[in-house]
């Protein structure tokens, strides 16, 4: 099966950068497909300073969504939106003003992401965090969700305004040209031998988790690392240490992952075509529209709450085991995505609903508990090609919030609505389109999102549906 790569360098324009990014993008190009992607074939979709975070998204759903491994080589600059104090990866036309609306909130991977099957998808990074972000991940932790193995390393912002170069992913993409594919974990510690020679040894250094703290590179003091695992944790000098999770540091064991949501491997049936096999698309801009292309305005922009608690025993869907040792084999979520893949999207609505009902009487229909599962019934309405249902469930979901007490811009509320405006466009049917119009305009005009001209868009749709029969 052919492989995906998504090769990614953006950094703003002017003063405000802090690493040069593209530079990085040559020597990867020049490294065949098969090698980056680790497969016989593979797909690589290059984006050079992309401006908009919307082309951005659109080639990454695209990206996730295609079969085999998928491997993403992310250079780039972190900054923080001003409001909500969330990381962003900058892009061509981002200030520090302007975050929130043109750079890439770093959630929108992990959302794209997480239905991903766990061990087919590998990220490898090189970013440089401004002044602000750098304090901030003292306390916080870079997550590109439960699916992904994250490696590579985070560096503070260069001294006196001088914009630095990606060397590690140099250094990656250098080896990687020599001949051979080796592991990712060798690739890594090899990439951070390399740049420790450049003093480079104050990084954060990203790993997957899976062990105790211990030397990436014999000879390289100061950059720790970890044994190659599942879950992303953050290993980092003991100068700098960066707690991973509610009482966890990078030293200690494994981290407790049962409060981890698992829907990763619900598949996904649709998506915008890739490059040919063997080829590199490379894409310096696009344009978006709410209505057009796989992004729509599905943007997935936050992270999901933690998995919630199923009270009592979890109900069956038929030809499904819900019992077994592995934790993995009671989690209702392997069940309802075992059911999406054998095309049973009755019987997975049927144990999502009941899973539902039960949260609710439990914690209550406003808690998250409940909200999970009817966000979990608006997904798979929407892989079941009922975008009627998945749009009413989506304003349900929005509706549950806002009565909550959740501002207009809190990003659970904003991806409700955006996603129930993005399945109203994909409604078929016009009379059924047309009766859904008001409530979507009314729902719009409170939660505006972060696309400029949300609002204007479905007035606009409405106008062209009043026309049809």
């Amino acid at each position: 099966m052919p492989g995906t790569v998504l090769l990614l360098a953006a950094s703003p324009m002017g003063k405000g950068c802090l690493v040069d990014a593209a530079s990085v993008l040559p020597v990867l190009a020049a490294v065949p497909p098969p090698v980056l992607a680790g497969t016989d074939t593979a797909n690589v979709v290059e984006l050079a300073d992309p401006l908009d975070p919307q082309a951005v998204l659109t080639r990454l759903r695209a990206a996730a969504v295609a079969p085999g491994p998928l491997t993403l080589f992310v250079a780039g600059q972190l900054q923080l939106d001003r409001r909500q104090r969330l990381p962003h990866l900058a892009l061509a036309r981002t200030t520090p003003p302007t975050v929130r609306y043109t750079a890439f909130p770093w959630h929108w991977f992990r959302e794209e992401l997480r239905l991903r099957a766990p061990g087919s998808t590998t990220v490898v990074l090189d970013l440089r965090a401004d002044p602000e972000t750098w304090d901030w991940l003292r306390g916080n932790v870079l997550d590109c969700g439960p699916a992904a193995a994250v490696y590579g390393r985070i560096a503070p912002p260069p001294v006196r305004r001088a914009v630095a170069a990606p060397s590690y992913m140099r250094a990656v993409a250098t080896i990687l040209r020599s001949g051979g594919r080796p592991a990712i974990e060798r690739l890594h510690q090899a990439a951070l031998a390399r740049i420790a020679g450049d003093g480079e040894v104050g990084d954060l250094v990203l790993t997957p988790f899976g062990g105790p703290v211990g030397r990436a590179v014999p000879d390289a003091p100061g950059i720790p690392a970890v044994a190659p695992g599942a879950p992303f944790a953050l290993a980092v000098p003991d100068a700098f240490r960066v707690p991973v999770g509610p009482g966890l540091s990078p030293a200690s064991a494994a981290p407790d992952t049962s409060d981890v949501p698992d829907t990763s491997d619900v598949p996904v049936t649709s998506g915008a075509p890739l490059s040919s096999v063997a080829s590199v698309t490379s894409v310096a801009s696009g344009a978006w529209a709410l209505a057009d292309g796989p992004a729509a305005s599905d943007a997935h922009d936050v992270p999901r709450a933690p998995r919630p608690r199923v009270p009592g025993p979890v109900a069956s869907v038929p030809g499904v085991a819900s019992g077994g040792p592995d934790r993995r084999d009671s989690d209702p979520h392997v069940a309802i995505s075992t059911a999406v893949r054998a095309g049973r999207h009755a019987d997975a609505d049927v144990l999502a609903a009941r899973l539902e009902q039960t949260a609710a009487a439990s914690y209550g229909p406003g808690s998250e508990e409940a909200l999970h599962w009817a966000e979990v019934r608006a997904d798979l309405a929407m892989f079941a090609g009922d975008a009627e249902r998945s749009c009413r469930t989506w304003m349900a979901v929005a509706d549950a919030r806002l009565e909550a007490g959740q501002p207009v811009d809190a990003p659970a509320v904003e991806a409700a609505v955006d996603r129930a405006h993005h399945q109203w466009g994909r409604i078929h049917d016009v009379p059924r389109a047309r009766e859904l119009g008001p409530a979507i305009a009314q729902l719009r005009g409170r939660v505006p999102g972060r696309r400029e001209g949300a609002l204007d868009h479905v007035r606009q749709q409405l106008r062209q549906l009043q026309t049809q029969g």
